[in-house]
């Protein structure tokens, strides 16, 4: 009996060995496939190898410790390479600003505005008032507005719609904020101007210019309802606007991707300095 018991202990702890050892293999096997990845620039596959060994492998400290290492390295390595990517596209973006910008002129009182617009050259100020129309703009930030413009009639209108001949359409949501739905009249007669931001306007200037090479009708929707037709001027100006809006947006996005990963990589180098 005393003899089966001496045989057994040192063979349930040769076995408790070869476990070890094997789980130990198998985690550093993970290890292993981190740095591979890590290599040839898959990060994604790397970070999933290290969580792995955690998950699998809660007692196999040493490949644990290494894999946070590396885990650092990683994180380095991907702000880096997002910070080039950023500063690659931000060229790109910014020459297409740069041409884009030809069909706009800036209208900006430094007295009075912060922040100016980008009118498109096809709409000029000197022909607003002469007809019913809509115009578009971009601040300088990015954001398209849209202003529909009422001439020599009282219909107190607050949003517009635009409509193809088959019946599709988008419209604005009604604006009647003071400062952005007024009304005047001169000695030549009444104007009312309404202004679309942000939610208020709505897609309406992504609609136009989709469909910019078809007939498009705008109807001004008050106590009573005016329409009028784009013309091709108006519709390529908005068409213009849009794309202005996109680049501007995109340049921000990637100024404060750029930003963002800089903020971590300057966190991760100053981390790794105090160790």
């Amino acid at each position: 009996m005393n003899k089966t018991i001496y045989i057994f202990y040192p063979i349930i702890a040769l076995l408790f060995c070869s476990s070890c050892s094997s789980k130990q293999k198998d985690a550093k096997s993970y290890l292993s496939a981190a740095r591979e990845f890590y290599q040839s620039g898959n990060y994604e596959s790397a970070k999933l190898q290290i969580d792995s060994i955690k998950i699998k492998f809660p007692k196999a400290f040493d490949e644990i410790k290494e894999g946070h290492m590396l885990m650092q390295q990683i994180r380095t390595s991907e702000n880096q390479r997002n910070i080039a990517y950023c500063d690659s596209m931000l060229q790109v973006t910014n020459a297409a600003i740069e041409k884009a910008m030809l069909a706009f002129s800036l209208q900006k009182d430094p007295q009075y505005q912060e922040i100016g617009n980008y009118i498109p050259k096809l709409t000029p100020s000197t022909q607003l008032f002469t007809r019913n129309t809509l115009r578009s703009g971009v601040s300088e930030d990015g954001k398209i507005y849209l202003e529909s413009i009422v001439v020599g009639q009282n219909i107190g209108h607050q949003q517009v719609r635009a409509s193809l001949s088959d019946g599709s359409y988008a419209e604005t949501l009604p604006v009647t904020s003071d400062g952005l739905n007024y009304s005047f009249n001169t000695i030549e007669g009444r104007y009312e101007i309404v202004k679309y931001t942000g939610k208020d306007e709505n897609g309406v200037s992504n609609f136009i210019s989709l469909y910019k090479n078809e007939p498009i009708t705008i109807q001004c929707i008050g106590r009573k309802t005016i329409s009028f037709s784009l013309s091709k001027n108006e519709k390529e100006a908005i068409s213009q606007s849009c794309e202005l809006s996109s680049l501007l947006l995109e340049r921000e996005r990637l100024k404060l991707e750029k930003e963002k990963s800089e903020t971590l990589l300057r966190y991760l180098q100053e981390k790794a300095a105090d160790k």
